[in-house]
Protein backbone atom coordinates (compact mmCIF):
# COMPACT_ATOMS: atom_id res chain seq x y z
CA UNK A 1 0.00 0.00 0.00
CA UNK A 2 2.68 2.10 0.89
CA UNK A 3 4.79 1.98 -2.41
CA UNK A 4 1.69 2.60 -4.41
CA UNK A 5 0.51 5.87 -2.45
CA UNK A 6 3.99 7.00 -3.40
CA UNK A 7 4.04 6.12 -6.33
CA UNK A 8 1.23 7.97 -7.42
CA UNK A 9 2.46 10.78 -5.46
CA UNK A 10 5.81 10.94 -7.15
CA UNK A 11 3.43 10.74 -10.42
CA UNK A 12 2.18 14.36 -9.41
CA UNK A 13 5.89 15.78 -8.51
CA UNK A 14 6.97 14.26 -12.21
CA UNK A 15 3.58 15.28 -14.26
CA UNK A 16 2.10 18.10 -16.07
CA UNK A 17 0.90 19.84 -12.76
CA UNK A 18 1.17 23.33 -11.56
CA UNK A 19 4.40 24.30 -9.40
CA UNK A 20 1.65 25.60 -6.12
CA UNK A 21 0.55 21.99 -6.76
CA UNK A 22 3.92 20.60 -6.29
CA UNK A 23 5.33 22.36 -3.44
CA UNK A 24 2.34 21.28 -1.24
CA UNK A 25 3.13 18.28 -2.26
CA UNK A 26 6.76 18.45 -1.28
CA UNK A 27 5.43 20.09 2.39
CA UNK A 28 3.33 17.25 3.27
CA UNK A 29 6.57 14.92 2.30
CA UNK A 30 8.46 17.06 4.81
CA UNK A 31 6.19 17.36 7.67
CA UNK A 32 3.22 15.00 7.57
CA UNK A 33 3.16 11.61 5.43
CA UNK A 34 0.32 11.00 7.36
CA UNK A 35 -1.63 13.32 5.57
CA UNK A 36 -0.01 12.68 2.56
CA UNK A 37 -1.00 9.24 2.24
CA UNK A 38 -4.63 10.09 3.20
CA UNK A 39 -4.43 12.39 0.69
CA UNK A 40 -3.08 9.93 -2.42
CA UNK A 41 -3.64 6.52 -0.88
CA UNK A 42 -6.90 6.18 -2.92
CA UNK A 43 -8.78 8.29 -5.82
CA UNK A 44 -11.93 10.07 -4.88
CA UNK A 45 -14.82 8.46 -4.83
CA UNK A 46 -17.41 10.22 -7.96
CA UNK A 47 -19.80 8.58 -6.59
CA UNK A 48 -23.92 8.23 -7.66
CA UNK A 49 -24.56 11.75 -6.45
CA UNK A 50 -20.85 13.34 -7.79
CA UNK A 51 -18.02 14.23 -5.64
CA UNK A 52 -17.37 15.33 -1.58
CA UNK A 53 -14.56 15.36 -0.30
CA UNK A 54 -11.64 17.59 2.11
CA UNK A 55 -9.95 20.17 -0.58
CA UNK A 56 -6.38 20.01 -1.54
CA UNK A 57 -4.03 18.04 -3.31
CA UNK A 58 -3.78 14.60 -4.26
CA UNK A 59 -5.95 12.26 -5.80
CA UNK A 60 -8.22 11.83 -2.48
CA UNK A 61 -9.50 15.62 -2.31
CA UNK A 62 -11.15 18.28 -3.84
CA UNK A 63 -9.33 20.01 -6.32
CA UNK A 64 -9.17 21.77 -9.73
CA UNK A 65 -7.65 18.19 -11.60
CA UNK A 66 -10.14 15.84 -9.42
CA UNK A 67 -12.84 18.60 -10.76
CA UNK A 68 -11.73 18.34 -14.62
CA UNK A 69 -11.18 15.12 -14.40
CA UNK A 70 -15.00 14.64 -13.10
CA UNK A 71 -16.55 16.83 -15.70
CA UNK A 72 -14.90 15.34 -18.43
CA UNK A 73 -16.38 12.02 -17.40
CA UNK A 74 -19.56 13.34 -17.40
CA UNK A 75 -19.12 15.54 -20.60
CA UNK A 76 -18.23 11.99 -22.50
CA UNK A 77 -21.29 10.40 -21.29
CA UNK A 78 -23.58 13.28 -22.35
CA UNK A 79 -21.49 13.63 -25.53
CA UNK A 80 -22.42 9.56 -26.16
CA UNK A 81 -25.50 9.20 -24.51
CA UNK A 82 -27.74 12.44 -24.74
CA UNK A 83 -29.95 13.72 -27.76
CA UNK A 84 -30.37 17.12 -29.27
CA UNK A 85 -27.88 19.84 -28.21
CA UNK A 86 -26.34 19.61 -24.98
CA UNK A 87 -26.41 22.00 -22.45
CA UNK A 88 -25.58 22.36 -18.03
CA UNK A 89 -26.48 24.57 -15.64
CA UNK A 90 -23.76 25.43 -13.45
CA UNK A 91 -24.14 27.16 -9.54
CA UNK A 92 -22.12 27.27 -6.33
CA UNK A 93 -22.34 28.22 -3.02
CA UNK A 94 -19.99 30.28 -0.24
CA UNK A 95 -17.90 27.66 0.16
CA UNK A 96 -13.88 28.30 -0.71
CA UNK A 97 -12.73 27.58 -4.10
CA UNK A 98 -16.92 26.92 -4.87
CA UNK A 99 -16.40 30.44 -7.86
CA UNK A 100 -13.18 28.61 -9.15
CA UNK A 101 -14.48 24.98 -8.92
CA UNK A 102 -17.39 25.65 -10.96
CA UNK A 103 -15.78 27.99 -13.61
CA UNK A 104 -13.41 25.01 -14.03
CA UNK A 105 -16.43 22.70 -14.67
CA UNK A 106 -17.68 25.59 -16.97
CA UNK A 107 -14.47 25.55 -19.11
CA UNK A 108 -14.29 21.95 -19.62
CA UNK A 109 -17.72 21.91 -20.41
CA UNK A 110 -17.59 24.47 -23.26
CA UNK A 111 -14.00 22.96 -24.44
CA UNK A 112 -16.31 19.41 -25.06
CA UNK A 113 -18.91 21.27 -27.35
CA UNK A 114 -21.43 21.55 -24.55
CA UNK A 115 -23.36 24.88 -24.00
CA UNK A 116 -23.34 26.16 -19.83
CA UNK A 117 -25.07 28.46 -18.41
CA UNK A 118 -23.60 29.58 -15.11
CA UNK A 119 -24.64 31.86 -12.43
CA UNK A 120 -22.95 35.57 -11.74
CA UNK A 121 -22.68 35.00 -8.59
CA UNK A 122 -23.72 31.98 -5.26
CA UNK A 123 -27.18 30.74 -5.63
CA UNK A 124 -29.23 27.98 -3.63
CA UNK A 125 -29.56 24.44 -4.75
CA UNK A 126 -32.85 25.67 -5.87
CA UNK A 127 -32.41 27.86 -7.99
CA UNK A 128 -29.81 25.39 -10.03
CA UNK A 129 -32.66 22.86 -10.05
CA UNK A 130 -35.17 25.36 -11.56
CA UNK A 131 -32.71 26.81 -14.03
CA UNK A 132 -32.20 23.34 -15.31
CA UNK A 133 -36.10 23.03 -15.71
CA UNK A 134 -36.42 26.06 -17.19
CA UNK A 135 -33.77 25.90 -19.58
CA UNK A 136 -34.45 22.47 -20.91
CA UNK A 137 -31.23 21.61 -20.02
CA UNK A 138 -29.39 18.05 -19.93
CA UNK A 139 -28.31 18.41 -16.36
CA UNK A 140 -27.00 20.69 -13.52
CA UNK A 141 -23.85 21.14 -11.90
CA UNK A 142 -24.11 22.18 -7.84
CA UNK A 143 -20.47 22.90 -6.10
CA UNK A 144 -21.22 22.48 -2.64
CA UNK A 145 -20.31 20.52 0.16
CA UNK A 146 -23.92 21.66 1.72
CA UNK A 147 -23.37 22.15 5.89
CA UNK A 148 -19.95 20.05 6.05
CA UNK A 149 -17.63 21.80 7.62
CA UNK A 150 -15.02 24.52 6.41
CA UNK A 151 -12.29 22.32 4.76
CA UNK A 152 -15.00 20.43 2.58
CA UNK A 153 -15.98 21.32 -1.05
CA UNK A 154 -18.31 19.06 -3.19
CA UNK A 155 -19.66 18.63 -6.73
CA UNK A 156 -23.01 17.21 -7.08
CA UNK A 157 -24.87 16.44 -10.95
CA UNK A 158 -28.47 16.42 -11.68
CA UNK A 159 -30.27 15.78 -14.49
CA UNK A 160 -32.82 17.17 -16.82
CA UNK A 161 -35.69 16.96 -14.53
CA UNK A 162 -33.82 19.09 -12.16
CA UNK A 163 -33.33 16.56 -9.06
CA UNK A 164 -29.73 14.49 -8.96
CA UNK A 165 -28.73 11.45 -10.84
CA UNK A 166 -30.37 8.64 -10.09
CA UNK A 167 -30.07 4.39 -11.37
CA UNK A 168 -29.05 3.50 -14.22
CA UNK A 169 -27.88 7.40 -15.48
CA UNK A 170 -26.24 7.63 -12.39
CA UNK A 171 -23.85 4.67 -12.44
CA UNK A 172 -23.10 5.29 -16.17
CA UNK A 173 -21.87 8.43 -15.16
CA UNK A 174 -19.76 7.35 -12.32
CA UNK A 175 -18.15 4.26 -15.15
CA UNK A 176 -17.08 7.46 -17.57
CA UNK A 177 -15.44 9.35 -15.01
CA UNK A 178 -13.57 6.03 -14.25
CA UNK A 179 -11.63 5.96 -17.42
CA UNK A 180 -10.76 9.47 -16.71
CA UNK A 181 -7.49 8.36 -15.19
CA UNK A 182 -5.23 11.09 -15.66
CA UNK A 183 -5.75 14.86 -15.68
CA UNK A 184 -3.84 15.01 -19.65
CA UNK A 185 -7.14 13.32 -20.41
CA UNK A 186 -8.81 16.75 -19.59
CA UNK A 187 -9.78 19.65 -22.08
CA UNK A 188 -9.35 22.41 -19.32
CA UNK A 189 -9.41 25.38 -21.67
CA UNK A 190 -11.60 26.26 -24.37
CA UNK A 191 -9.97 26.43 -27.56
CA UNK A 192 -11.61 27.15 -31.08
CA UNK A 193 -15.15 25.91 -31.52
CA UNK A 194 -15.91 26.14 -27.84
CA UNK A 195 -19.23 26.13 -26.99
CA UNK A 196 -21.14 29.40 -25.33
CA UNK A 197 -20.82 30.01 -21.65
CA UNK A 198 -23.54 32.30 -20.69
CA UNK A 199 -24.02 34.23 -17.43
CA UNK A 200 -27.76 33.76 -15.62
CA UNK A 201 -28.42 36.81 -13.57
CA UNK A 202 -31.09 37.83 -11.03
CA UNK A 203 -34.30 37.36 -13.97
CA UNK A 204 -33.33 33.83 -13.04
CA UNK A 205 -34.20 34.63 -9.46
CA UNK A 206 -37.35 36.51 -9.96
CA UNK A 207 -38.90 33.68 -12.60
CA UNK A 208 -38.26 31.64 -9.02
CA UNK A 209 -40.23 33.16 -6.47
CA UNK A 210 -42.70 34.22 -9.15
CA UNK A 211 -43.27 30.92 -9.60
CA UNK A 212 -43.27 29.59 -6.11
CA UNK A 213 -45.42 32.66 -4.69
CA UNK A 214 -47.98 30.74 -6.26
CA UNK A 215 -47.82 27.45 -3.68
CA UNK A 216 -48.76 30.21 -1.40
CA UNK A 217 -51.82 29.19 0.79
CA UNK A 218 -52.75 31.65 3.42
CA UNK A 219 -52.49 35.97 1.77
CA UNK A 220 -54.78 37.06 4.24
CA UNK A 221 -53.69 35.63 7.15
CA UNK A 222 -49.65 37.31 5.99
CA UNK A 223 -51.31 40.86 5.21
CA UNK A 224 -53.32 40.67 8.68
CA UNK A 225 -50.16 39.24 10.33
CA UNK A 226 -47.69 41.38 8.15
CA UNK A 227 -45.41 42.90 11.27
CA UNK A 228 -44.51 39.37 12.56
CA UNK A 229 -40.90 39.80 14.14
CA UNK A 230 -38.79 36.97 11.67
CA UNK A 231 -34.89 36.69 12.25
CA UNK A 232 -33.35 35.29 9.13
CA UNK A 233 -29.73 34.14 9.03
CA UNK A 234 -27.53 32.64 6.08
CA UNK A 235 -24.91 31.24 8.44
CA UNK A 236 -22.39 32.55 5.28
CA UNK A 237 -24.23 30.94 2.29
CA UNK A 238 -26.16 31.74 -0.33
CA UNK A 239 -29.52 32.57 1.05
CA UNK A 240 -28.15 35.79 2.19
CA UNK A 241 -30.17 37.51 -0.79
CA UNK A 242 -32.89 35.56 -2.03
CA UNK A 243 -34.58 34.42 1.16
CA UNK A 244 -34.79 38.08 2.76
CA UNK A 245 -36.03 39.21 -0.75
CA UNK A 246 -39.08 36.01 -1.05
CA UNK A 247 -39.84 37.39 2.53
CA UNK A 248 -40.29 40.67 1.64
CA UNK A 249 -41.73 39.79 -1.94
CA UNK A 250 -44.70 37.90 0.75
CA UNK A 251 -45.42 41.21 2.66
CA UNK A 252 -43.29 40.57 5.90
CA UNK A 253 -42.33 43.64 6.94
CA UNK A 254 -40.05 43.32 10.05
CA UNK A 255 -36.89 40.82 8.81
CA UNK A 256 -33.83 41.04 10.85
CA UNK A 257 -30.51 40.60 9.73
CA UNK A 258 -27.41 38.79 11.59
CA UNK A 259 -24.87 41.23 10.23
CA UNK A 260 -21.93 39.09 11.00
CA UNK A 261 -23.92 35.92 9.30
CA UNK A 262 -24.62 37.71 6.09
CA UNK A 263 -20.64 37.87 5.08
CA UNK A 264 -20.17 35.49 2.35
CA UNK A 265 -17.07 33.82 3.80
CA UNK A 266 -16.20 29.79 3.21
CA UNK A 267 -14.42 30.15 6.24
CA UNK A 268 -17.90 30.19 8.46
CA UNK A 269 -16.01 32.56 11.27
CA UNK A 270 -18.81 32.80 13.43
CA UNK A 271 -20.06 29.16 13.43
CA UNK A 272 -18.18 25.60 14.42
CA UNK A 273 -19.93 24.23 11.74
CA UNK A 274 -22.22 26.05 9.40
CA UNK A 275 -25.07 23.31 10.17
CA UNK A 276 -28.21 24.31 10.97
CA UNK A 277 -28.95 20.82 12.59
CA UNK A 278 -26.44 22.22 15.41
CA UNK A 279 -27.45 24.16 18.40
CA UNK A 280 -24.68 26.82 17.98
CA UNK A 281 -25.39 27.59 14.53
CA UNK A 282 -28.30 29.59 15.44
CA UNK A 283 -27.14 30.72 18.41
CA UNK A 284 -26.23 34.25 16.91
CA UNK A 285 -29.31 34.71 15.59
CA UNK A 286 -31.25 33.39 18.84
CA UNK A 287 -29.72 36.22 20.73
CA UNK A 288 -30.96 39.24 17.97
CA UNK A 289 -34.33 37.75 18.64
CA UNK A 290 -34.05 38.28 22.20
CA UNK A 291 -33.25 41.60 21.58
CA UNK A 292 -35.86 42.15 19.31
CA UNK A 293 -38.12 40.10 20.80
CA UNK A 294 -38.75 38.39 17.66
CA UNK A 295 -41.35 35.55 17.31
CA UNK A 296 -39.55 33.08 14.45
CA UNK A 297 -35.81 32.50 13.97
CA UNK A 298 -34.78 31.05 10.52
CA UNK A 299 -31.41 29.62 9.50
CA UNK A 300 -29.85 28.09 6.01
CA UNK A 301 -27.05 25.94 4.92
CA UNK A 302 -24.31 27.50 2.98
CA UNK A 303 -26.41 25.89 -0.04
CA UNK A 304 -29.71 27.24 1.44
CA UNK A 305 -30.97 23.83 1.05
CA UNK A 306 -31.39 22.43 5.11
CA UNK A 307 -33.59 24.86 7.24
CA UNK A 308 -33.17 25.11 10.79
CA UNK A 309 -35.98 27.53 12.93
CA UNK A 310 -36.14 28.40 16.36
CA UNK A 311 -40.12 29.50 18.04
CA UNK A 312 -41.30 31.09 21.12
CA UNK A 313 -42.45 28.39 23.72
CA UNK A 314 -45.04 28.66 26.56
CA UNK A 315 -42.64 30.58 28.61
CA UNK A 316 -41.65 33.24 25.82
CA UNK A 317 -38.11 31.09 25.66
CA UNK A 318 -36.48 30.88 22.29
CA UNK A 319 -36.65 26.89 21.23
CA UNK A 320 -35.16 24.94 18.46
CA UNK A 321 -37.39 22.72 16.36
CA UNK A 322 -36.04 19.55 14.95
CA UNK A 323 -36.29 18.74 11.35
CA UNK A 324 -38.67 15.85 12.28
CA UNK A 325 -41.11 18.42 13.84
CA UNK A 326 -40.69 21.59 10.96
CA UNK A 327 -41.43 19.09 8.60
CA UNK A 328 -44.59 18.07 10.23
CA UNK A 329 -45.85 21.02 11.13
CA UNK A 330 -45.63 22.30 7.29
CA UNK A 331 -47.17 19.11 6.37
CA UNK A 332 -50.38 19.71 8.46
CA UNK A 333 -50.09 23.24 7.98
CA UNK A 334 -50.19 22.48 3.81
CA UNK A 335 -52.82 19.52 3.96
CA UNK A 336 -54.78 21.57 6.11
CA UNK A 337 -55.08 24.81 3.92
CA UNK A 338 -55.37 22.00 0.91
CA UNK A 339 -58.37 20.97 2.39
CA UNK A 340 -59.76 24.03 3.70
CA UNK A 341 -59.37 25.29 -0.06
CA UNK A 342 -61.26 22.26 -1.33
CA UNK A 343 -57.84 21.55 -3.42
CA UNK A 344 -57.71 17.69 -1.85
CA UNK A 345 -59.25 14.87 -4.46
CA UNK A 346 -57.64 11.84 -3.88
CA UNK A 347 -54.96 12.72 -6.67
CA UNK A 348 -52.46 14.20 -4.76
CA UNK A 349 -49.47 12.59 -2.46
CA UNK A 350 -46.61 13.71 -0.20
CA UNK A 351 -43.51 11.85 0.61
CA UNK A 352 -41.13 11.13 3.40
CA UNK A 353 -37.93 9.18 4.00
CA UNK A 354 -37.45 5.73 6.03
CA UNK A 355 -35.85 7.61 9.17
CA UNK A 356 -38.43 10.17 8.68
CA UNK A 357 -41.25 10.27 11.37
CA UNK A 358 -44.48 8.81 11.34
CA UNK A 359 -45.98 11.86 12.37
CA UNK A 360 -46.20 12.89 8.70
CA UNK A 361 -47.91 9.26 7.51
CA UNK A 362 -50.78 10.25 10.41
CA UNK A 363 -51.47 13.39 9.27
CA UNK A 364 -51.65 12.61 5.33
CA UNK A 365 -53.83 9.59 6.46
CA UNK A 366 -56.08 11.89 8.03
CA UNK A 367 -57.03 14.21 4.85
CA UNK A 368 -56.78 11.44 2.57
CA UNK A 369 -53.35 11.50 0.50
CA UNK A 370 -51.05 9.30 0.09
CA UNK A 371 -47.66 8.86 1.51
CA UNK A 372 -44.85 7.73 -0.07
CA UNK A 373 -41.74 6.06 1.83
CA UNK A 374 -38.53 6.22 0.28
CA UNK A 375 -34.98 5.72 0.67
CA UNK A 376 -32.88 8.46 2.46
CA UNK A 377 -31.88 11.40 0.26
CA UNK A 378 -33.52 14.04 -1.34
CA UNK A 379 -33.21 12.36 -4.70
CA UNK A 380 -35.10 9.00 -3.92
CA UNK A 381 -38.13 12.22 -3.13
CA UNK A 382 -37.24 13.81 -6.12
CA UNK A 383 -37.43 10.30 -7.87
CA UNK A 384 -41.02 9.92 -7.01
CA UNK A 385 -42.18 12.86 -8.30
CA UNK A 386 -40.86 11.84 -11.71
CA UNK A 387 -42.63 9.02 -11.90
CA UNK A 388 -46.27 10.25 -10.65
CA UNK A 389 -45.73 13.41 -13.21
CA UNK A 390 -48.85 14.61 -15.01
CA UNK A 391 -50.62 11.57 -13.49
CA UNK A 392 -50.68 12.56 -9.49
CA UNK A 393 -49.54 15.48 -8.04
CA UNK A 394 -46.64 16.34 -5.19
CA UNK A 395 -47.83 18.45 -2.54
CA UNK A 396 -44.98 18.45 -0.21
CA UNK A 397 -42.30 16.09 1.07
CA UNK A 398 -39.35 15.97 3.85
CA UNK A 399 -36.70 14.25 5.63
CA UNK A 400 -35.41 14.21 9.39
CA UNK A 401 -32.42 16.02 8.11
CA UNK A 402 -33.86 19.55 8.01
CA UNK A 403 -34.95 18.99 4.59
CA UNK A 404 -38.47 20.25 2.71
CA UNK A 405 -39.80 21.08 -0.86
CA UNK A 406 -42.88 21.98 -1.87
CA UNK A 407 -44.41 21.71 -5.19
CA UNK A 408 -42.87 20.34 -8.30
CA UNK A 409 -40.78 23.81 -9.34
CA UNK A 410 -37.94 22.39 -7.42
CA UNK A 411 -36.66 18.65 -7.43
CA UNK A 412 -34.41 19.08 -4.65
CA UNK A 413 -34.40 20.36 -0.69
CA UNK A 414 -35.65 24.06 -1.16
CA UNK A 415 -34.89 26.42 1.91
CA UNK A 416 -36.10 29.42 0.85
CA UNK A 417 -39.76 27.80 -0.17
CA UNK A 418 -39.15 26.22 3.62
CA UNK A 419 -39.05 29.67 5.10
CA UNK A 420 -42.06 31.31 3.06
CA UNK A 421 -43.80 28.69 3.99
CA UNK A 422 -42.13 28.65 7.67
CA UNK A 423 -43.34 32.39 7.89
CA UNK A 424 -46.79 31.58 6.23
CA UNK A 425 -47.28 29.31 8.69
CA UNK A 426 -46.22 31.78 11.57
CA UNK A 427 -49.16 33.76 10.42
CA UNK A 428 -51.85 31.64 9.82
CA UNK A 429 -51.51 30.77 13.39
CA UNK A 430 -51.23 34.01 14.91
CA UNK A 431 -54.72 34.46 12.77
CA UNK A 432 -55.97 31.98 15.08
CA UNK A 433 -53.97 33.35 18.19
CA UNK A 434 -51.39 30.66 18.44
CA UNK A 435 -47.71 30.44 18.22
CA UNK A 436 -46.06 27.51 15.97
CA UNK A 437 -44.98 26.00 19.17
CA UNK A 438 -48.61 25.87 20.31
CA UNK A 439 -49.68 24.33 16.73
CA UNK A 440 -47.21 22.08 17.45
CA UNK A 441 -48.73 21.01 20.56
CA UNK A 442 -52.01 20.93 19.20
CA UNK A 443 -50.60 18.17 16.34
CA UNK A 444 -49.38 16.25 19.38
CA UNK A 445 -52.51 16.25 20.79
CA UNK A 446 -54.26 15.21 17.89
CA UNK A 447 -51.90 12.27 16.55
CA UNK A 448 -50.05 11.53 19.74
CA UNK A 449 -46.67 12.36 21.12
CA UNK A 450 -43.48 11.25 18.69
CA UNK A 451 -40.09 11.77 19.87
CA UNK A 452 -37.44 11.39 17.29
CA UNK A 453 -33.68 12.16 17.63
CA UNK A 454 -29.98 11.27 16.16
CA UNK A 455 -26.27 10.00 17.12
CA UNK A 456 -23.71 10.80 14.28
CA UNK A 457 -20.47 9.27 15.21
CA UNK A 458 -17.43 10.83 13.06
CA UNK A 459 -14.96 8.64 12.42
CA UNK A 460 -12.41 10.12 9.69
CA UNK A 461 -10.18 8.93 7.67
CA UNK A 462 -8.65 5.61 5.88
CA UNK A 463 -9.57 4.06 9.50
CA UNK A 464 -12.35 5.69 9.97
CA UNK A 465 -14.09 3.93 6.83
CA UNK A 466 -12.86 0.46 8.28
CA UNK A 467 -14.56 0.69 11.49
CA UNK A 468 -17.81 2.27 10.49
CA UNK A 469 -18.10 -0.92 7.65
CA UNK A 470 -16.60 -3.31 11.00
CA UNK A 471 -20.01 -1.68 13.20
CA UNK A 472 -22.04 -2.25 10.13
CA UNK A 473 -21.46 -6.12 9.95
CA UNK A 474 -21.32 -6.56 13.57
CA UNK A 475 -24.83 -4.82 13.48
CA UNK A 476 -26.23 -7.29 11.03
CA UNK A 477 -24.30 -10.30 12.56
CA UNK A 478 -25.18 -9.96 15.45
CA UNK A 479 -28.84 -7.50 15.92
CA UNK A 480 -29.97 -6.38 19.59
CA UNK A 481 -32.39 -9.06 21.02
CA UNK A 482 -33.77 -5.91 22.74
CA UNK A 483 -34.38 -2.11 22.75
CA UNK A 484 -35.46 -0.32 25.85
CA UNK A 485 -36.46 -3.59 27.52
CA UNK A 486 -38.87 -4.45 24.65
CA UNK A 487 -37.45 -7.64 22.74
CA UNK A 488 -36.78 -7.03 18.86
CA UNK A 489 -39.58 -8.40 16.72
CA UNK A 490 -38.40 -7.32 12.92
CA UNK A 491 -35.15 -6.80 11.53
CA UNK A 492 -34.95 -4.76 8.13
CA UNK A 493 -32.00 -5.06 5.65
CA UNK A 494 -32.05 -2.64 3.35
CA UNK A 495 -29.01 -4.14 1.48
CA UNK A 496 -31.70 -6.79 0.16
CA UNK A 497 -34.02 -4.75 -2.00
CA UNK A 498 -36.29 -8.25 -2.84
CA UNK A 499 -37.32 -7.76 0.68
CA UNK A 500 -37.70 -3.99 1.32
CA UNK A 501 -39.11 -2.93 -2.58
CA UNK A 502 -36.47 -0.50 -2.63
CA UNK A 503 -33.11 0.15 -3.96
CA UNK A 504 -30.47 -1.58 -2.34
CA UNK A 505 -28.70 0.56 0.32
CA UNK A 506 -26.43 0.15 3.27
CA UNK A 507 -29.00 0.56 6.17
CA UNK A 508 -30.45 -1.96 9.15
CA UNK A 509 -33.52 -0.98 10.73
CA UNK A 510 -34.58 -2.61 14.23
CA UNK A 511 -38.20 -2.68 15.36
CA UNK A 512 -38.93 -3.78 19.11
CA UNK A 513 -42.55 -5.08 20.30
CA UNK A 514 -43.12 -1.95 22.11
CA UNK A 515 -42.96 -0.39 18.54
CA UNK A 516 -40.25 1.70 18.78
CA UNK A 517 -37.55 1.73 16.10
CA UNK A 518 -33.74 2.24 15.39
CA UNK A 519 -32.08 3.11 12.06
CA UNK A 520 -28.62 2.35 11.32
CA UNK A 521 -27.10 4.12 8.74
CA UNK A 522 -23.48 5.13 7.23
CA UNK A 523 -23.56 8.64 5.67
CA UNK A 524 -23.26 8.82 1.96
CA UNK A 525 -21.59 12.29 2.28
CA UNK A 526 -19.77 12.61 5.24
CA UNK A 527 -17.36 10.45 6.99
CA UNK A 528 -20.33 9.25 9.71
CA UNK A 529 -21.95 6.63 11.11
CA UNK A 530 -25.87 7.83 11.64
CA UNK A 531 -28.36 6.17 14.68
CA UNK A 532 -32.08 7.43 14.15
CA UNK A 533 -34.43 6.65 17.07
CA UNK A 534 -38.14 6.90 16.48
CA UNK A 535 -40.47 6.45 19.69
CA UNK A 536 -43.91 7.02 19.97
CA UNK A 537 -46.31 7.42 23.22
CA UNK A 538 -46.10 9.77 26.61
CA UNK A 539 -42.92 7.70 27.90
CA UNK A 540 -40.79 8.38 24.89
CA UNK A 541 -38.77 10.84 26.54
CA UNK A 542 -38.08 8.33 28.98
CA UNK A 543 -37.56 5.84 26.13
CA UNK A 544 -35.31 7.66 24.34
CA UNK A 545 -32.40 8.20 26.31
CA UNK A 546 -32.42 3.99 26.79
CA UNK A 547 -31.97 3.76 23.39
CA UNK A 548 -29.23 6.09 22.73
CA UNK A 549 -27.32 4.82 25.73
CA UNK A 550 -27.44 1.67 24.32
CA UNK A 551 -26.31 2.35 20.73
CA UNK A 552 -23.92 5.40 21.17
CA UNK A 553 -20.81 2.95 21.24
Amino acid sequence: MEKDFRQVVQSWLDGNFDEATKAQIRALQENDLTELEDAFYKNLEFGTGGLRGIMGVGTNRMNKYTVGMATQGLANYMKANCEGPLNVCISFDSRNNSPEFAQIAANVLSANGIHVYIFDKLHPIALMSYSVRTKKATAGIMITASHNPKEYNGYKVFWSDGAQVTSPVDKDIVAEVAKITDPSMVKFEPGEGAAPIEVMSHEMDEAYLNSVMGLMLSPEARANHKDIKIVYTPIHGSGVEIVPEFLAKLGFENIYHVPAQDVVDGNFPTVMSPNPEEPSALAMAVEVADSEGADLVMATDPDADRLGIAVRDNDGKMVLLNGNQTASILTYYILRRWSELGKLNGKQYVVKTIVTTELIRAIAEKYGVKVYNVLTGFKWIADIVKKNEGQTEFICGGEESYGFNVGEFVRDKDAPISCAMVAECAAWAAEQGKTLYQLLQDIYAEFGYYKESLISLTRKGKAGLEEIAAIMVEYRNNPPKEMAGSPVVKVVDYNKPEETGLPASNVLQFYNEAGDVVTVRPSGTEPKIKFYFGIKGSDADAKNEVLRAQFNR
